[in-house]
């Protein structure tokens, strides 16, 4: 308990100093955060330029808006929700959010998913979803949100949510799979 509550006084002094303008906390702040942040942003649109774009304009929102942070909860929640709302915004704007509800016939396989796959390829799966299916899984499954507070935030139903979200599981399941299929057979 007490490492959490040292992290809060540690974030909060970081929030008050670059409240007060401090070039060397503004330095810090984003040599601390910006590789996170950029992962973040990339994960809602794949482009690393795009995202690399979108994390600087969602890092000058923070300083201008850092009078805005209350001082309540995690200071960097509140720049992760930035950065994620930027990045949603990036996508409407750029007319990226296309939402499929059509049919696409894909039956989700039977086995599980196995631990020879890295990381790093699982997100690279993630990343190549169409953009509508990543967004929701990234909302629901990395970043948490109820399917009611994805649809608030797109703009959609909350079946569509949940369909998005089973659309992109099947994909990612069916990927998952065909590679897992392509390193046993390497192994054999």
């Amino acid at each position: 308990m007490t490492k959490v509550v040292s992290l809060f006084v540690e974030e909060y002094e970081l929030a008050r100093a670059i409240k007060q303008g401090d070039q060397k906390a503004l330095k810090f702040f984003y040599e601390k955060y910006s590789g996170k942040m950029l992962a973040i942003c990339m994960r809602y649109l794949s482009d690393r330029m795009l995202a690399e774009d979108v994390m600087i304009e969602a890092f000058m929102k923070i300083f201008d808006k850092i009078g805005q942070f209350s001082f309540q909860g995690s200071f960097e929640g509140w720049v992760k929700r930035i950065m994620v709302n930027e990045s949603l915004m990036k996508l409407r704007s750029m007319k990226m959010l296309e939402l499929d509800i059509e049919s696409q016939n894909i039956q989700l396989p039977s086995t599980s998913m196995n631990d020879s796959l890295a990381e790093k390829e699982i997100l690279a799966m993630i990343m190549d979803l169409p953009a509508g299916y990543r967004t929701v899984f990234n909302l629901y499954a990395i970043e948490g949100f109820s399917h009611a507070e994805i649809a608030e935030k797109l703009g959609i139903s909350e079946g569509t949510s949940k369909s998005q979200l089973s659309r992109a599981r099947a994909i990612l399941q069916s990927r998952i799979n065909e590679s897992e299929k392509g390193i046993k057979q390497n192994f054999d």
